[in-house]
């Protein structure tokens, strides 16, 4: 009679097979795949070449004894057993990270910080004021990802993330930095044409550019959703950048941060909606003393935190 296989562990796998058949470099390309999805995301993410990915995946597979991946048409999935290996893999990476650390704790950091944020915060905020950052630390490399959507501080998609909804769960350390405010925008020449309404029908006939219909669950769509009251904006989009220049090129109104509208000349005719924001600041627990990651924090406390009056208010127009 045949004996009916039984599931084997992945964690007592490493301990039979021996610390020699487990290399760093493998763990490496397992979290890469992990990560990205795929042989090409990971090879890109490593900076080397896709039989290399390829092979050494192969390598840690066939050392372990364990398939970690399944492999689909549309890229690499974990099985169950890379799913129990992840955190294994992660607390290996941590540690080999703070090995690299401790021997330039005294001159500065090094290494790669992964933040997620918004893309206009990264475009128009964060970026403009990284040379500082870069110049102090030479050694540190910073990765911007900005499809937020996606991204799993658990799953170390990034270390950390400044985020406008606090996360209610997940391995993180959360930090409230500031509040990012919201107005109603025009173009001057676009203002100067309307007609003067009263206040009960102050918007009735105004173009609007607003959110495409997947992204109806944020705080600007659902105000220009109860303000148009069954009325199609004039241009939906998916990004805020987006949304600005169709404000600047006289489409029509707008809900902006004021932050991006203000530089680009735009009349500002609501300044408080009653959807402002928090900034919150997540980052990975295990990660919170890295002195790399510390230097990435502090940076980004010091920029929010001293930008408050830009962030959350309309200012100067």
């Amino acid at each position: 009679m045949k004996k009916t296989a039984r599931s084997r562990n992945p964690i007592s796998e490493i301990g039979k097979h021996g610390a020699s058949r487990l290399r760093w470099d493998d763990a490496r390309v397992f979290l890469a795949i992990a990560r990205t999805g795929s042989l090409s995301g990971a090879a890109a993410h490593l900076g080397t070449g896709l039989a290399t990915v390829s092979r050494q995946i192969e390598r840690l597979e066939a050392a372990l004894g364990l398939m970690l991946f399944t492999r689909h048409q549309s890229g690499y999935r974990l099985t169950d057993d890379g799913e129990a290996l992840l955190e294994r893999a992660e607390t290996l990476e941590q540690a080999a990270e703070a090995f690299a650390e401790g021997s330039t704790a005294q001159t500065g950091a090094t290494g790669r910080v992964r933040l997620a944020t918004a893309e206009t915060l990264a475009s128009h905020f964060i970026i403009p004021a990284l040379p500082g950052l870069m110049t102090r630390y030479p050694d540190l490399t910073l990765e911007l990802v900005t499809d937020v959507q996606t991204v799993n501080l658990h799953r170390r998609d990034a270390d950390l993330a400044i985020r406008m909804v606090k996360p209610e769960r997940g391995n993180v350390t959360m930090r409230r930095l500031g509040t990012l405010g919201f107005g109603l925008y025009g173009s001057r020449a676009y203002v100067e044409t309307r007609p003067s309404k009263p206040n009960d029908m102050q918007f009735a006939g105004d173009r609007f550019i607003g959110w495409c219909e997947p992204y109806g669950h944020l705080s600007t769509a659902q105000w220009l959703e109860r303000t148009l009251r069954g009325r199609a904006p004039v241009l939906a989009t998916t990004t805020l950048t987006a949304q600005l220049h169709a404000a600047m090129a006289g489409l029509g109104l707008a809900v902006l941060p004021h932050f991006l509208a203000r530089p680009n000349d735009l009349i500002c005719l609501q300044d408080d909606l009653g959807i402002n924001q928090d900034i919150w600041m997540a980052v990975h627990s295990d990660l919170a003393q890295s002195r790399r990651v510390r230097v990435v924090i502090d940076f980004l406390t010091e920029l929010i935190g001293s930008s408050q009056a830009e962030l959350a208010t309309v200012g100067r127009s």
